[in-house]
């Protein structure tokens, strides 16, 4: 990865040391899904290859001290923080039985459940073993807690399935454990492993937390809204699902008589654009990106109380670049 989507580069030496550091994770990634042979490495160089914005590697790498080169640990993080993403993407394809990914056909679809499974499982251990490496217990129980969280939040996602009385505290819950923390993690990881101050560790959490949780919802926002081709997949993939997000929450709430057409084991075909177009006449898809746009201004505050040992403006324009995305 040669440069960011996201951002702009203000000078040469900026676009050398995050491009620089962006392509070392990479080859990192590479090695990691390149070890093996057969069906496990077939699978990991797909998953690999289907791309995405490595925003959270990026995160790591713009949240380590700028007076520092980064170091092995720092680098490892980045690389970690993606593997274990890369690996729950691979196993929600298997729950969600998804066909495609990225616009790309999934791992589940074309290798099969137990090699997608398999290979799931290995991008988890290696994410482990990167940052195991770094010989700093308190960043492995940071990923740990992160770990553990995701599986709790897909054991949520599967109860709340077509459950139309789940609460907007419920679904922000779920988008905690499932997107919001790894956010957090990634931000802390490069502030701690990099020397930064207790309070810039956590002030970078907190601002990646709430970073996460406007990328979840302005996400749930595009399954409904945004351009297929783009987004790689069907519109409305979630509301096929049975998967109650944000806009359905709200719009439950203004139309209750959407509740019959989405109750059930599935939401017929032939109903899917008309409840898109029922949920966009709700208000709902407006007030949703209030929340997102809420979030961000809380991230941004929480930069705002950091001391200046990273890069405060950069990390800003990330938080722009989430917003600009689902714009």
């Amino acid at each position: 990865m040669k440069s960011s989507p996201l951002l702009a580069w203000r000078s040469a030496a900026q676009r050398r040391r995050f491009s620089g550091g962006l392509a070392q994770v990479e080859a990192m990634l590479s090695d990691v899904a390149g070890r093996y042979p057969g069906d496990l490495g077939a699978a990991c160089r797909s998953t690999l290859a289907a791309g995405g914005k490595r925003v959270r590697p990026l995160l790591v790498l713009l949240c380590a001290s700028r007076e520092r080169e980064f170091s092995t640990p720092v680098l490892s993080a980045a690389a970690s923080v993606e593997l274990l993403h890369m690996a729950t993407l691979v196993h929600d394809d298997v729950l969600d039985a998804a066909e495609l990914r990225r616009g790309c056909p999934t791992v589940a679809h074309e290798l099969g459940v137990q090699t997608a499974v398999s290979a799931g499982n290995y991008l988890f251990a290696q994410a482990f073993g990167l940052l195991a490496n770094s010989d700093n217990a308190d960043a492995v129980d940071r990923l740990s807690d992160v770990a553990l969280g995701l599986s709790q939040g897909e054991l949520l996602q599967m109860g709340d399935s077509f459950r139309l009385t789940v609460t907007r505290a419920e679904y922000m819950r779920r988008c905690e454990l499932k997107t919001a923390n790894l956010f957090a993690a990634a931000c802390s990881l490069g502030a701690l492993l990099s020397g930064a101050q207790a309070e810039t560790v956590d002030g970078l959490g907190a601002f990646g937390r709430a970073l996460g949780l406007a990328f979840q919802v302005f996400d749930d926002i595009l399954d409904l809204t945004g351009d297929e081709k783009a987004m790689g997949k069907r519109r409305g993939t979630d509301l096929r699902g049975g998967t109650i997000t944000l806009p359905l929450v709200l719009a439950l709430e203004a139309r209750p008589e959407l509740g019959p057409r989405l109750d059930g084991q599935a939401v017929a075909e032939a109903a899917v654009q008309a409840i898109i177009a029922d949920v966009r006449a709700s208000g709902a898809l407006e007030q949703a990106r209030e929340y997102a746009l809420a979030h961000i201004a809380a991230a941004r505050e929480e930069l705002g109380r950091l001391p200046d040992e990273v890069d405060k403006q950069l990390l800003s324009e990330v938080a722009g670049a989430v917003v600009d995305r689902y714009s």
